[in-house]
C-alpha cells in the first residue's frame, strides 16, 4: 500500500541525478573546508558519497576561488551545487567552472542584468538554478514587512522565479529556510499550493546533530509525509557526512526508501533479559550497515517483545535466560549462546 502521494512538480536535471517529477527524494549536504582546500573537500565528498549522498554543494565565495572549485567538480564523484551570494559574476564562473546546479539567494542578488547573463550560462550548460530564501534575509530587507513568514517568504521566492520565467528559464528549484521546525513545515506547505516547482527543504542553522537531528525530523518528516519535499539537506554543525547518514535514516523512517536493512529494538523494561542492550544493538546495526536487502530485523530484550511483538519482522534475536532465541518470522529457529549471537543472526541474513 502507498501511504504517501507525492506532489506533482516539474522536473530539473542536476548532472544526471533528476530532482522533482517522479524521481526519488535525493539526499543533499554540504561541505565544509575551507573553499580554498581542494584536498579536504575532495576527501569530504568522497565520505559523503560513501555514505549514500546523490548532490553535493560547496561555497564559492569569490571568482578568484573558482579555480579550486574547478579542481574540485572535476575530481567529484557526485554532481557538484555551486552557493553563490552577492556577486553575480561568481556565478558565472561557477557555472563555467562545471557547476552542475548553482544556488542563489534573492536576498542579496538583484542585479537584473547581471542575473541575465547568469541566466543565459546556466541555459548553455543545462544546469539549473535553485532561488534559495531564507527568513533572515527578507526581513532584512524590509524589516516593517508585516506579511506572515510564510507568505513573506513564498512571495520573495514566486516573485524571483516569475522574473526567471520572463526570460525563458524555467530549470528552478526553489527552497524557503528558517530554523524553526513548525515555521518550515508552515512554509513550505504554503508555497507548495502555488506552484509545481520542486522544492529542496530542510530547517537551516539547525544546531548540534543531537537537537538539528529532531528539529530535522520534525519538519523535514511532516512535509515527507504530506507528499512535499523533492530533495532534502539535514543541516548540522558536524561533519557533512553526518548530514548523510542521518538524511538516509529519515528516508527510511518515512518509508521514502526501502533498501537496505531497517533494524528495531526495543525500549527495554524490567523484562530484559541482555546485560547491555544498546551496545548490542549498536553490533547488529554495524554488522548490517553494508546489508543491501530490503528487510526488517529485530534486536530484542525478551521473550513477549521477540518473537512475540517482533514477529513482522523478517529475522531477529530475543534475549531467552542466559542465551538468545534466534527467530524469523515470528518462529523460533533456534537458540545460541551470547557470544554467538550477532554472527548467527548476520549468517541468517545471508542466507535470505
Amino acid at each position: 500500500m502507498e501511504f504517501i502521494r507525492r506532489r506533482k512538480t516539474r522536473q530539473v536535471d542536476v548532472g544526471g541525478v533528476k530532482i522533482g517529477g517522479d524521481a526519488a527524494v535525493s539526499v543533499q549536504t554540504m561541505t565544509n573546508a575551507a573553499a580554498d582546500d581542494v584536498t579536504k573537500t575532495i576527501e569530504q565528498i568522497f565520505q559523503a558519497a560513501d555514505a549514500g549522498c546523490d548532490i553535493i554543494r560547496c561555497a564559492v565565495p569569490s571568482v578568484k576561488l573558482c579555480d579550486a572549485f574547478s579542481k574540485v567538480v572535476k575530481a567529484s564523484p557526485l554532481p557538484v551545487v555551486a552557493d553563490i551570494h552577492f556577486d553575480w559574476r561568481i556565478a558565472v564562473k561557477a557555472l563555467e567552472a562545471g557547476a552542475a546546479k548553482i544556488r542563489i539567494n534573492p536576498g542579496n542578488m538583484e542585479d537584473w542584468d547581471g542575473i541575465k547573463k547568469v541566466i543565459d550560462t546556466a541555459k548553455e550548460r543545462g544546469a539549473p538554478i535553485r532561488i534559495g530564501v531564507n527568513g533572515g534575509s527578507v526581513r532584512h530587507k524590509n524589516p516593517d514587512d508585516s506579511r506572515p513568514l510564510e507568505q513573506a517568504l513564498s512571495e520573495e521566492a514566486l516573485a524571483y522565479a516569475a522574473r526567471f520565467e520572463e526570460m525563458g528559464f524555467s530549470d528552478i528549484v526553489l527552497s524557503l529556510k528558517v530554523s524553526d521546525a513548525l515555521q518550515t513545515i508552515a512554509v513550505n506547505r504554503y508555497v507548495a499550493e502555488r506552484c509545481d516547482y520542486p522544492l529542496h527543504i530542510g530547517v537551516t542553522e539547525a544546531g548540534l546533530e543531537d537537537d538539528a537531528l529532531l528539529k530535522s525530523a520534525i519538519g523535514i518528516g511532516a512535509l515527507l509525509a504530506d507528499g512535499i519535499g523533492d530533495t532534502i539537506r539535514l543541516s548540522f554543525t558536524a561533519e557533512p557526512v553526518r548530514e548523510v547518514i542521518a538524511g538516509r535514516r529519515l528516508l527510511k523512517a518515512a518509508g521514502i526508501i526501502r533498501d537496505g536493512a531497517e533494524l528495531i529494538s526495543c525500549p527495554t523494561c524490567g523484562r530484559c533479559r541482555v546485560s547491555d542492550m544498546p551496545v548490542l544493538a549498536e553490533k547488529v546495526r554495524a554488522a548490517l550497515s553494508k546489508c543491501d536487502k530490503n528487510i526488517r530485523v529485530a534486536v530484542m530484550g525478551c521473550e513477549v517483545n521477540g518473537p512475540g511483538e517482533a514477529k513482522d519482522a523478517d529475522l531477529g534475536i530475543a534475549g531467552s535466560g542466559g542465551g538468545f532465541i534466534l527467530f524469523a518470522g515470528g518462529k523460533e529457529l533456534r537458540r545460541v549462546s551470547v557470544d554467538e549471537a550477532v554472527a548467527a543472526l548476520v549468517e541468517e541474513v545471508e542466507k535470505l
